[in-house]
């Protein structure tokens, strides 16, 4: 079986984010288990047009002629060809490759109102280029992309309705999961209380609020991963913070490259979300399986309510550390966490899934063209 990923970044070449990450573990996870994978990726800087990442052979296009996919597509000459999230690369493919399973994975079906706070939170000088980058990922061509698919999946069970009014289906797309790595046995927690940030240090994450947590509380120990692809603001929130003596800012952690986030993970007691919008990002998976309590804005799939607290005002979030940290409210939170994760986003079950999934498409692939 060939699988090639229609996916707009994969964790490298100065992009990174969550469809990047959770697009190559899964890769290269399948790549173990036999199966010839590929990814089409828009073209970053200084990244060749082909290279093998992790098992995956990489084909790259031109960011700013899109239509180049097409000889990628083809190149490819895949069974399967899965989109990790719609976009003109989707429409692209389906007219590369009519014949062949084309499937779609909604990891952030985003509406008029998620693309008004994407807005919002663009720098003044970014908001220009704002709208071409928006249509790359939603227009009527993508919609109709997604509609025509042979099938179209969530990542997270709350957004299933939303993909579905989204996209016009006449169906209620079904969970298809993403998949971290658990630790083999619980980590060992720091004996200091721990908070961790765990995100693009991006506008919309609004990682100020965590670092606001972070004056507001001396006694404990705070960890701001990650790092914003804006260096100017990247550089002004370091500066800004500087002076907290149990703020760590470590920057960017590469697990693609020999980095373990476990190392900071596993001691930790809380993850911190601060973002304005979130769909179920990959860095709750990652935290939750290694026993950390999410305190959060967001509440995807229960994540925060059950697993954590789910703050709703600035406010609150400051309470919501305070409950969290009283009475170990954290360790009971995040061992929940942790039995969820190893239920639903255990890689290797979700590997599984996805072998199955492609399977099924495949063989009724051949059904119908024998009928």
């Amino acid at each position: 079986m060939k699988v090639c990923f229609v996916v707009s970044q994969l964790f490298a070449h100065g992009k990174y984010g969550g469809f990047g990450s959770l697009t190559r573990t899964l890769g290269k996870a399948l790549a173990t288990r036999g199966i010839e994978v590929f990814a089409v990726v828009p073209r970053r800087s200084g990244q060749p047009e082909r290279e093998e990442m992790d098992g995956i052979t990489v084909l790259a296009y031109s960011r700013v002629r899109w239509s180049a996919s097409l000889a990628c597509f083809r190149a490819c000459d895949c069974d399967v060809y899965h989109s990790e999230e719609p976009s003109m690369a989707t429409v692209y493919a389906q007219k590369a490759m009519p014949g062949r399973v084309h499937l779609v994975t909604a990891q952030d079906p985003r509406n008029a109102r998620d693309w008004r706070t994407e807005f919002r939170y663009q720098p003044l000088r970014k908001k220009p280029g704002f709208i071409p980058a928006m249509l790359y990922e939603t227009n009527p061509l993508i919609t109709r992309a997604v509609r025509t698919c042979t099938r179209c999946y969530t990542q997270a069970r709350f957004v299933a309705d939303k993909a579905r009014r989204l996209y016009g289906l006449d169906y209620t797309p079904e969970f298809l999961p993403n998949g971290v790595t658990l630790p083999d046995a619980a980590p060992a927690k720091a004996e200091h209380p721990t908070v961790v940030f765990l995100s693009r240090w991006d506008r919309r994450k609004r990682i100020e609020q965590f670092m606001a947590l972070a004056e507001q509380f001396p006694d404990v120990r705070f960890i701001a991963l990650g790092k914003a692809h804006d260096a100017r603001y990247d550089a002004t929130i370091r500066r800004r913070y500087a002076h907290l003596p149990q703020l760590d800012m470590p920057g960017l952690v590469d697990q693609f490259s020999g980095a373990s986030l476990s190392d900071y993970l596993g001691p930790a007691w809380i993850m911190c979300n601060t973002a304005a919008r979130e769909c179920l990002p990959v860095a709750f998976l990652e935290a939750a399986a290694h026993g950390c309590s999410i305190l959060s804005y967001v509440n995807p799939d229960g994540f925060a309510s059950e697993m954590g607290y789910h703050a709703r005002t600035d406010e609150d979030l400051e309470a919501g550390l305070r409950w969290l940290l009283e009475g170990d409210h954290w360790r009971r939170q995040g061992e929940r966490g942790r039995a969820y994760v190893a239920e639903h986003h255990a890689l290797d079950h979700v590997v599984d899934q996805h072998i199955a999934v492609y399977e099924r498409h495949l063989r009724e692939q051949i059904r119908k063209r024998n009928a």
